[in-house]
């Protein structure tokens, strides 16, 4: 099933689409969020749709907001391909690295991003993000972790590289919080529809191709990143996990930094494309 959030920012209503009929699930939910996706959320929404009892929803002209209310947690997974830690000038890493995104970073897929003040390495990253769907602590096993996720969708883990590299004491997370900084949908697709582990993930700037290369390359897969942080804190229901970026971003040296008035465009199989257009 693909799911979704539509209409002005803080008004968003959810959304079941099915054959690019946006139904409306507000006599379900008020939101996609954790509570709807660990409560049965998906199944009442499948049963409604097949008793035909949800009404259709506008879709003309819609502004999609990021698919899943405010997470409590955005983690990510750095250094992921091993292709894109060779142009970081790293070693693939033996264990996850981590770092985290504050949750207000999450913004709709086409909202326009702010570079932010004093930025000169405003960065893309298009990235397989993780919704999860149950609680999840100390599982025991990668394989357990499945039952645990609801959903996939599309990030855009914009980055400052001056900030996170060059003054950040070490620690990535200020140059990833900016406002904006997070964009993601529009769908949310549950797991039942998605071969992780074999997704073509794609960006352009200015319609020029900058990424283009598949989840087969990982390091560190779905299942294994959702076991392993279980290991080390909680996960809720509704936190987003950013699953790491393929070569051919800022940082590499070979492509110029984002400039107000590009346009930034990520898309993933099945998952949907994102369009922002970055400002002063």
């Amino acid at each position: 099933m693909k799911f979704a959030q539509t209409g002005a920012p803080g008004a968003e209503q959810p959304v079941l689409i099915h054959e690019d009929t946006h139904y409306s699930l507000r006599s379900l939910t008020s939101a996609i969020d954790g509570d709807f996706l660990s409560n049965g959320g998906p199944a009442a929404a499948a049963a409604a749709l097949a008793a035909g009892t949800l009404p259709v929803a506008s879709s003309d002209d819609v502004r999609y907001g990021a698919p899943m209310a405010r997470p409590s947690a955005v983690v990510c997974v750095g250094l992921n391909y091993a292709a894109h830690a060779a142009e970081s000038g790293a070693q693939p890493p033996e264990h996850p690295v981590i770092f985290l995104k504050t949750p207000n970073t999450v913004g709709g897929p086409d909202d326009s991003v702010s570079i932010p003040r004093g930025s000169t390495k405003t960065d893309w990253e298009v990235e397989l993000g993780i919704i999860i769907g149950k609680r999840a602590s100390y599982l025991d096993s990668p394989e357990a972790a499945r039952g645990h996720i609801g959903g996939f969708v599309v990030v855009d883990d914009l980055s400052e590289r001056d900030f996170q590299l060059t003054v950040s004491g070490g620690q990535w997370s200020k140059g990833k919080s900016s406002a904006g900084f997070c964009p993601t949908g529009p769908y949310l697709v549950t797991p039942d529809e998605v071969d992780a582990g074999n997704l073509r993930l794609r960006s352009w700037v200015n319609g020029e191709v900058r990424q283009d290369s598949s989840t087969g390359d990982m390091i560190f897969d779905v299942d294994t990143i959702v076991w392993n942080l279980s290991q080390y804190m909680v996960l809720e229901p509704g936190d987003l996990i950013c699953t790491g970026t393929p070569e051919g971003v800022g940082l590499s040296g070979r492509f110029p930094y984002l400039q107000p008035g590009d346009v930034v465009e990520i898309e993933i199989e099945g998952l949907g494309r994102q369009r922002h257009e970055f400002t002063a």
